[in-house]
């Protein structure tokens, strides 16, 4: 998008922009054709008017200014170069204009060299390829050679596999500003970077043009055992040097020293200034510092200027290893791609060594086929914020939520080094993404997991892609004569475990333990999953584990139990248990596999899920299609239901049965719930570990969703998180006003409660039963309200008789 390359110069100035359209009238559009191509780029250079009287000290961005031309008939060194209007107007009458060859414009060449008097040549030919205006056949090369650079931006054919859409133009963030005496505020976009000027700071009557720009990696010097930058490199240009005030720079950065007196002593964030970009520096002497944000005075103004913030420390003092223990360290991290999707694309991790995580990024290193490809610019798809305590390796991998859509299998995990995080640069990984199939190009999402190696630690984050380019299809749609031919594939080389799922059968439940009824419970505000009963009823009890959970005002514990045909909890303290042999009257109490498969699953009637996450991790647990098909109700369905495009692997198979289920369920809303309906059927064929898996991340996102604002006291009652870290897991989620809107509070609480979660490994009952304590130790407690989170303590804790009793044969589905 060559508009794009505009919008990075934020200027207002209307003197400049009546001089901005006199470009060379050799190209109507070659101010874009510079900018987004980098072929190009050095005619356009060529072409600057070194002389213009409109050119600010601020040159940063060349393209604005071209040289005007009057010399219709010119010749340069490339053959873009070439007059086009002067090309069509010599087109012979065998061939139109747009039909005109290489050799016809060659002619044109040839003719202007022998017709001196038509030409004015410019002379920006190098002198080492002067010998090509004496070969007609190597020019020709050449000039082949160079379009052929040149096209290769726009290569349709190669559209539908790149990175993006010619996307080359320049990307170095910046903004400049022009002030008069009553002074203002500059801001780089989406950053915390300020340069504030008072009032008075130059006379009335004359301006000052300011510039601030972010240089991403900062000076590698500052980057050792006592001293870590936590700012980008600045750069700050001023045009007007004859200044009565000083400015003030004010930087949000990436670190807070501790609160503790031996970091308060040791350590200190403060502020480098230097007037070139490679130093020397020093430190600054006016610095103001409160938590995280640093205000410098600047009273040394130059045209151009540098700084850089820093947590320097005086000495390291045991038990200090290192600057970083006397900080809390924030890591930012950003994932970037292209602007539209394609069938194979390649997405960037990038960790940052401060809080400025630009919206836009170059990336050079791209390689496609072995080969490097051009640079191009990258949107930033998402960002993540969180604390590390000291530099340590982290392990980095991409998932895709969506069975269409894949990592590749190398990407799938990559490794970042301790060493590469103190330098404090920027460190990339490239995750290359593919579409399985010839389905229709759609936006998806994908997790993002960081594990820091040597601990228990892990975040992760959300990403969603944008939309696939438009009109894409039409692009690369092949003949309908090769759509048609069925494609022949090889063998998958990686083999399918096998697995034979047991049948479900539906009979009475077998029950060792039970519970005679002490007292009489009847409750006039009935309350879910919580049994009544009268006293001597002889209760069914599911197993010997024992449930935590709120009652009607106190924390107790519960046995699950079996009344009347109804599962729910009974008060351990209201119960006389007794094995089987010693109970009289079992009848109220018997129940099948099938009434039990169907109320334990009740909770998922009312919980809150990610359709396309839910889809992902079923097609890739569940190995058999048809096996699922059949407890869903489709046991008619064969291959020939299936396409081509979800015949191909047997998740995609059990994928599309899912698909298939969720739009039965949503074409008949009122009596079909997906959710429900998906969890009884893998209950059914015994994929027990595949519904923990579920029922742990639908929890988690569910009690995110009902906490709201109120997760900041559960993160300290679960983890005893301070408000810095609390604070941390909002900063990603903050809008422009620096707080986080009630309606997005989920998404911290959601981070934090999944990182949390992580710690426990496979211990979902642990997880469960932890976070259901925890909510009912809240002063207002949602779970008084909300009684999933028992419905689904249940759940678990009745897998084992389930198994027991409805599969005669007990296979993992793993």
């Amino acid at each position: 998008d060559v508009n794009e390359s505009k919008l990075d110069l934020d200027i207002d100035w209307p003197g400049v922009f009546k001089h901005a359209h006199a470009v060379s009238k050799t190209n109507p559009f070659w101010n874009e054709l510079s900018a987004s191509n980098p072929f190009v780029h050095d005619i356009a250079a060529s072409n600057r008017n070194k002389n213009n009287k409109y050119l600010s000290i601020l040159k940063e961005k060349p393209y604005l200014f071209s040289k005007v031309s009057s010399n219709r008939d010119s010749l340069a060194s490339s053959g873009d170069e070439l007059d086009i209007d002067c090309l069509l107007r010599k087109t012979s009458a065998r061939r139109s204009g747009r039909s005109k060859s290489v050799s016809d414009f060659l002619d044109i060449v040839d003719n202007q060299r022998f017709n001196p008097h038509k030409t004015t040549p410019q002379k920006t030919i190098p002198s080492d390829v002067t010998w090509l205006q004496n070969d007609r056949e190597a020019y020709k090369m050449a000039w082949l050679s160079h379009r052929q650079l040149t096209r290769s931006c726009l290569d349709l054919e190669a559209m539908s596999h790149s990175p993006g859409w010619a996307q080359t133009q320049a990307t170095d963030i910046h903004v400049v500003c022009k002030l008069n005496h009553e002074g203002g505020s500059v801001q780089l976009p989406d950053s915390d970077i300020n340069i504030h000027v008072p009032v008075g700071h130059v006379l009335p009557g004359e301006f000052q043009e300011v510039g601030l720009k972010a240089i991403l990696n900062p000076p590698s010097s500052f980057n050792n055992e006592l001293s870590i930058t936590v700012s980008p490199l600045i750069e700050l240009t001023l045009s007007n040097l004859n200044t009565k005030e000083a400015i003030f720079l004010e930087v949000k950065v990436a670190a807070k020293v501790k609160n503790d007196p031996l970091s308060q002593v040791m350590s200190d964030i403060v502020c480098f200034y230097s007037l070139d970009k490679e130093g020397p520096f020093k430190k600054l002497e006016n610095c103001y510092t409160y938590q995280d944000t640093i205000q410098v005075k600047l009273r040394d103004l130059s045209h151009v200027m540098y700084a850089v913030i820093a947590v320097q420390a005086n000495k390291i003092q045991p038990p200090a290893t290192n600057v970083w223990d006397y900080v809390q360290r924030t890591i930012s991290v950003g994932i970037y791609g292209p602007k539209y999707i394609h069938p194979t694309f390649t997405a960037v991790f990038t960790v940052f060594g401060h809080n400025y995580i630009p919206g836009k990024l170059t990336i050079c290193d791209i390689k496609k086929g072995g080969k490097n490809m051009p640079p191009v610019v990258f949107q930033l798809w998402g960002k993540h914020t969180f604390l590390l305590e000291k530099p340590q390796d982290l392990n980095i991998s991409l998932v895709s939520c969506d069975p269409d859509f894949e990592v590749k299998m190398e990407d799938q995990s990559k490794n970042i080094k301790e060493e590469e995080l103190k330098t404090g640069e920027m460190v990339r990984q490239q995750f290359l993404f593919s579409m399985l199939g010839c389905r229709e190009m759609h936006f998806f999402v994908f997790l993002v997991q960081i594990k820091v190696l040597k601990s228990s630690q892990v975040t992760q984050f959300h990403v969603t892609t944008p939309d696939p380019a438009p009109k894409l299809s039409g692009i690369i749609n092949r003949p309908k004569r090769l759509q048609n031919r069925k494609e022949i594939k090889s063998a998958p080389l990686l083999l399918i475990p096998t697995v034979k799922y047991p049948k479900f059968q539906d009979k009475t439940l077998s029950v060792n333990t039970y519970g005679v009824a002490l007292k009489t419970v009847l409750r006039q505000n009935k309350i879910d999953y919580l049994l009544e009963y009268f006293k001597g009823d002889t209760i069914a009890i599911l197993g010997e584990d024992k449930v935590k959970a709120i009652g009607q005002t106190k924390i107790k514990e519960w046995y699950v139990g079996v009344l009347r045909k109804k599962i729910g909890l009974v008060h351990c303290k209201n119960v006389k248990v007794i094995s089987r042999e010693q109970a009289m009257d079992t009848a109220d109490s018997e129940l099948t596999t099938r009434n039990l498969v169907e109320q334990i699953a009740l909770p998922f009637k009312k919980l809150t899920y990610i359709y396309s996450v839910v889809l992902s991790t079923v097609s890739e647990s569940v190995y058999d299609w048809r096996a699922l098909a059949e407890v869903l109700g489709y046991s008619h369905m064969s291959l020939d239901d299936f396409n081509e495009a979800h015949a191909d692997k047997e998740s995609e198979r059990v994928a599309h049965v899912v698909k298939r289920m969720k739009e039965d369920c949503h074409a008949n809303k009122k009596k079909r719930l997906f959710l429900y309906e998906l969890i009884v059927a893998l209950l059914k064929i015994d994929c027990q570990g595949l519904v923990a898996r579920l029922t742990q991340d639908t929890i988690i996102l569910t009690a995110a969703v009902k906490l709201g604002k109120y997760w900041r006291e559960l993160a300290e009652k679960l983890a005893r998180l301070t408000k810095q870290q609390i604070e941390a897991y909002e900063v990603p989620h903050q809008g422009k006003n620096g707080a986080v809107a009630l309606e997005m509070m989920w998404k911290p609480a959601y981070d934090f409660l999944y990182t949390w979660g992580a710690h426990y490994g496979d211990s979902y009952r642990d997880v469960l039963q932890d976070l259901q304590s925890a909510l009912d130790k809240m002063k207002n407690p949602v779970t008084k309200h909300w009684r999933e989170l028992t419905g689904t303590l249940i759940l678990v804790n009745c897998m084992e008789v389930l198994r027991a009793s409805a599969f005669s044969r007990m296979e993992e589905e793993e």
